[in-house]
């Protein structure tokens, strides 16, 4: 056990300019057309000084994109559990980065240890969305992806974007044709099954249809819920419409020359390697990621990927976070990010383990005074049990989840359409 004062040594790559420290509790070893067409090619005279995109497993695994959740610091924690898992965004507004050249490195820059990494963009405009995807690309991300998903009303309401994106598969094509021209990159979409009364399996193909006949897009991440825009909250969105997965499936069916991956309200391994024996390409896990790290996301590499035990346990994966949190304090100015920035990603490390409740509750009054996450650390995490912080995580728990078989006893019929529809869509 290491002391109070002693130091870890351990190297780690920065973020703005990156990383770590150590603690007391913690050990010591441890295509395009129309207006879109003359954006391509605008803006395909760059500068190509990009990072060489490197070789990943594929993504069997992902960790959604989730607003104030899923910034470096979550994603750092969740590289230290799991070396495969895809790894999102948040999701960054075209504008946002278009107006912020002199501070591109607050909404882009990460540490090279998050790839697998995708950068995921939200807007409506194609000159916005072609520019913001070039000073991305820079960035060295393994996959853009536009966001026709999320049902905020600041980001969906008012025809603005997110899932009303869904009700114009014409311009989402256009989209991610300026945005597939300006990146040396795959492109993916994530959208929900449907909106409001466009909820129909035949209009979900319709989109799927149209944006991937007109333009690169040959992966698409499907929430298995339609969107509700009638002003219920984004909670309510994840909750309210009901999960229908046989639509995932049936699109599997329809679109073999395309990728699906399928996210919503899937919260276990168990789960996800269900959902991937009934024939799901991918699958995307959100909250159950950040609520619940160590068991989402602790089993991936060895029961998705297949790869070897490392032998990892809380707290190996505690010492380097705190280095990493002591190197980046206050680093972006303004005492951003603080000690709670960089604390919270850490407080479902222990969910449903002994002295997780006496730990929240130190935490909590730590935060108040505390300066550095070494201090933090060294605070309250006498109220884990050595046993807790030192425990592997072994095997993967083994349930029957009929779920996803279930769904498939349910697909709706084969999609059709028209020749003349078909003879549109590849025009």
């Amino acid at each position: 056990m290491a002391s109070a004062g002693q130091i870890l040594s351990v190297s780690y790559t920065p973020v703005y300019s990156v990383i770590l420290g150590k603690r007391g509790r913690l050990s010591q070893n441890s295509i395009c057309r129309s207006r879109s067409q003359r954006l391509c090619t605008h803006f395909r005279k760059r500068n190509l000084h990009t990072v060489p995109v490197q070789q990943h497993l594929s993504p069997l695994f992902s960790v959604a994109p989730m607003m104030d959740w899923t910034d470096n610091h979550y994603r750092t924690l969740a590289r230290l559990i799991s070396k495969h898992a895809w790894l999102y965004t948040e999701m960054v507004a075209a504008e946002t980065i278009v107006h912020q050249t002199e501070n591109l490195d607050r909404f882009l820059a990460y540490t090279p240890e998050q790839h697998p990494i995708v950068l995921q963009i939200g807007g409506n405009k194609l000159d916005r969305l072609a520019r913001a995807t070039e000073l991305a690309n820079p960035y060295g991300y393994d996959e853009i992806n536009l966001n026709c998903g999320c049902p905020s009303s600041k980001v969906a309401g008012h025809g603005c974007f997110g899932v009303s994106l869904m009700l114009e598969p014409k311009l989402v094509a256009e989209a991610m044709s300026v945005i597939a021209a300006n990146c040396d990159v795959p492109v993916s979409v994530k959208c929900r099954i449907g909106v409001d009364n466009h909820d129909s399996y035949n209009e979900l193909c319709d989109f799927i249809s149209e944006v991937s006949a007109k333009s690169p897009t040959k992966h698409f991440i499907i929430h298995s819920r339609k969107a509700l825009l009638n002003g219920i909250s984004p909670a309510d969105n994840r909750k309210i419409p009901p999960l229908k997965y046989e639509f995932y499936y049936a699109l599997l069916r329809d679109f073999p020359d395309l990728m699906f991956t399928i996210n919503g309200g899937i919260k276990s391994i168990a789960e996800v390697n269900a959902a991937r024996r009934e024939g799901a390409h991918g699958v995307m896990v959100g909250r159950a990621a950040y609520n619940n790290p160590w068991h989402a996301l602790g089993h991936v590499d060895t029961a998705v990927y297949g790869a070897p035990h490392r032998g990892l346990t809380r707290r190996k994966v505690l010492e380097q976070y705190q280095v990493y949190g002591d190197s980046v304090l206050g680093k972006q100015g303004n005492n951003r990010p603080n000690i709670r920035d960089i604390v919270k990603p850490t407080l479902g490390l222990f969910h449903s383990a002994p002295g997780n409740g006496l730990w929240k509750r130190k935490a909590d009054e730590a935060l108040r005074r505390c300066m550095t996450v070494k201090s933090f650390f060294e605070e309250t995490l006498d109220a884990i049990p050595d046993w807790v912080l030192d425990e592997t995580l072994g095997e993967a728990p083994s349930s029957s989840v009929e779920t996803f078989a279930n769904s498939k006893t349910l697909l709706p019929p084969p999609y059709t359409y028209t020749e003349s529809e078909q003879m549109v869509l590849c025009a």
